[in-house]
């Protein structure tokens, strides 16, 4: 999926208290950038036909990422951005300064409980990475560090520890780590007890990773080298030769992918296969390594489902009859869907996201009016409750809650003015307890805040919730300055939550705002089915017509008004400065897909054959016509564009460096205005940008630079 790193997509844009010479303003500034030469690259015809239609890509051969070539254009667009925002450098820096200065460095998440040990982690002052860590039994027992993400990143421009699962037996633990930021993983094995880390390493994986109940038997998922797809399952035997672990599952669809993962009761390894429309399962008895996987249920077309277990029952979340999804059960030893049984109906007004089992109680995730809700039943006396939040946009969902015997759930919550809270709920008295509040330095106060949640209506008479944020003494005058962040795919909700880097931009008069158009799941699962394949085009009216409820409504004026999008959102912003580039004084395209037919008909490309249920397969002729209609990059014209920021990473594998790089190309020979296109490339990093906590603030001082400095706000 086309995924951005969502800490930093939905960061948090806005500030600036707008100055009354805010035109003369605009004018010097690009009047300062005119003048300075723009970045240049070579035009190579490529003419690429299909269906009796011929494309010309001019830029193709940007593709060829060992081409020095392409890495002196890279460059050149890197050092272009860096001249025309030098007058920005210290107020990024100082942007920077002051987004780390409201983290809390020495933290610690709150403490969960699995298997006989309290887990959390932890960060030290003036450190990029966490400290794993756990207690045997008690909280106030002695620490037991399991990984210092610091001492191992140590060397790494880039480094994630992207998972780690620990043995039944509490003693090995399995992670692994990506140096490359091209999500191609290598599995290692350490010994909690010795701290010793095994030599046989295993390249190319997931990060799925789990074992089985022997404590040596690992089974893990390995990706195909080119598309990146993880397509095969293996089993592997401690200490072995890692050549010697024996494939046991092939995904040959390359519209599926693999993964596999333990059931919470600890009992089942479950292998699945999914694509966009259509999941299939199967089990084995974690006792029983070596034996053979069973099918749960069998692929059929248009069917989604998910399972977990407990006790002597499969619980199966599914849209089977159901759009909204409902959930069944069946017997352990009968999972087809002939024993399915119904537990919860189906309801048009109420989407089931998820379920959360204990021993005593059910709890389950749903989304009614674009809201996230908690619900709690009790599997033995069938009653049922609600957990009221009072606020009137926000979200909550389980979180982490790995053991069966309690009647306490972990639960986090956050809203546009609440910082991210980590809650204990009991579920027999009712009554729940703040475990920890994220803590923002400098002094937040909630009070100071303002969140709206409104609903625009759009061309098809369709109501689009937006979520709102500012400070008060905020005016609806229409000259204070107003981000509009989207996303539309893949059902990804974009839920009204917290950003201390957010605040950067809203103390400096900014209002911040969602639209939760279609192609997301906040209304339900039409939201997102009336947003993809030929209904994308739901996707990119809806942002459009939100952005026309804000002018109207006064919250800002196209002199003032920024749209922002990363990954599939980055198609978007493509997509709405062709449409209606006139709306918008800036726009920032963060990993931006925007090339979307020629990517789509290169199987070659990491995500492209597991994404045709997404966008269509333009192998067929209405799919390709229906795409080649809004594909950023074939619907360049010879117009004016607003002011652009384009950001994107050498070794992306999510969207390739490329698609924005040939897009930022065209738009420059193109594009008939003075305002200013800019792009950077992280050289070292790929779809999430930098790692380390404080590293990737250095993106989002960049975003807000930019945007700060078209309104002219220099402090």
């Amino acid at each position: 999926m086309r995924h951005y790193h969502v800490g930093l997509l939905a960061l948090a844009f806005v500030a600036c208290q707008p100055k009354n010479d805010k035109k003369d303003e605009r004018m010097n500034i690009n009047e300062a950038w005119i003048n300075i030469q723009t970045p240049t690259v070579e035009k190579i015809p490529k003419e690429m036909s299909i269906h009796g239609d011929t494309r010309t890509d001019n830029y193709y051969w940007l593709n060829e990422r060992e081409n020095p070539k392409v890495i002196a254009y890279l460059e050149s667009e890197n050092k272009y951005l860096d001249t025309v925002l030098s007058s920005t450098r210290d107020f990024r820096e100082k942007l920077f300064e002051e987004m780390k200065g409201r983290i809390k460095e020495d933290d610690e998440s709150v403490p969960y409980f699995e298997n006989g040990y309290y887990y959390y982690t932890r960060f030290e002052k003036g450190k990029e990475y966490p400290i794993y860590c756990r207690k045997k039994g008690d909280e106030k027992a002695s620490e037991e560090v399991m990984f210092n993400v610091n001492e191992m990143a140590a060397g790494h421009a880039y480094y994630q520890l992207a998972t780690f699962e620990v043995s039944p037996d509490n003693k090995l633990a399995l992670f692994m780590v990506d140096t490359v930021s091209r999500r191609r993983y290598t599995l290692y094995v350490k010994n909690l007890e010795t701290g010793e880390i095994y030599p046989q390493a295993i390249q190319d994986t997931d990060t799925d990773g789990v074992w089985a109940a022997d404590n040596k038997t690992i089974f893990f998922t390995r990706k195909n080298p080119t598309t990146l797809r993880s397509e095969k399952i293996f089993r592997y035997k401690l200490g072995e030769d890692p050549a010697k672990a024996k494939e046991i599952y092939f995904e040959k669809d390359e519209t599926f992918d693999a993964g596999v993962y333990k059931t919470k009761s600890r009992k089942y390894i479950v292998i699945v296969s999914g694509s966009t429309l259509s999941d299939e399962y199967r089990i084995l008895d974690a006792g029983l390594p070596d034996g053979e996987f069973k099918v749960f249920q069998k692929r059929e077309k248009d069917m989604l489902f998910d399972i977990d277990h407990k006790d002597d029952k499969f619980y199966i979340r599914t849209n089977w009859n159901a759009q909204n999804f409902r959930l069944m059960e069946c017997p352990v030893d009968q999972t087809s869907r002939d024993n399915w049984k119904e537990v919860l109906p189906h309801r048009q007004d109420v989407l089931l996201e998820g379920i959360e089992l204990f021993q005593d109680y059910m709890v389950l995730s749903e989304r009614k009016n674009g809201l996230t809700q908690v619900r709690v039943m009790n599997s033995k006396t069938n009653q049922e409750h609600y957990l009221d939040f009072g606020e009137a946009a926000y979200v909550a969902y389980p979180s982490v809650n790995p053991e069966f015997n309690t009647h306490n759930l972990r639960y986090s919550y956050s809203s546009m003015t609440t910082p991210n809270s980590t809650f204990d709920y009991n579920m027999d008295t009712k009554e729940k307890e703040l475990k920890k509040r994220q803590e923002v330095l400098g002094g937040y106060k909630q009070d100071d805040y303002v969140t709206e949640r409104v609903y625009a209506t759009v061309r098809d008479s369709v109501k689009v919730p937006i979520s709102i944020v500012y400070k008060k003494g905020f005016e609806k005058n229409g000259q204070a300055p107003l981000l509009l962040y989207g996303y539309g795919s893949y059902g990804a909700s974009m839920d009204p939550s917290f950003s201390s880097t957010r605040l950067s931009l809203l103390n400096r008069g900014f209002a911040f705002a969602i639209a939760h158009i279609r192609g997301g799941e906040e209304m339900g699962r039409h939201w997102y089915e009336d947003g993809k394949m030929f209904k994308k085009k739901n996707t990119f009216n809806d942002f459009i017509d939100c952005a026309e409820y804000l002018l109207r409504n006064n919250y800002t004026s196209k002199e003032h008004l920024y749209a922002m999008g990363g990954s599939a959102g980055g198609l978007l912003m493509g997509a709405v400065i062709n449409m209606r580039p006139d709306l918008w004084n800036g726009v920032i395209a963060a990993v931006p897909f925007v090339d979307v037919v020629t990517t789509m008909l290169d199987e070659s490309i990491p995500l492209t054959t597991g994404e045709f249920d997404e966008w269509g397969n333009p192998k067929n002729k209405d799919s390709y016509e229906y795409m080649k209609s809004y594909s950023p990059y074939d619907n360049i014209e010879k117009k004016a564009y607003p002011n652009m920021l384009v950001t994107t990473g050498l070794h992306d594998s999510q969207v390739q460096y490329f698609e924005p790089a040939k897009w930022v190309a065209k738009l420059r020979e193109m594009k008939t205005d003075k305002n200013v296109l800019l792009m950077h490339t992280n050289m070292e990093a790929g779809h999430g940008g930098a790692s380390g906590r404080f590293k990737a603030l250095k993106d989002v001082a960049l975003h807000y630079g930019f945007l700060l400095f078209l309104e002219g706000i220099k402090k």
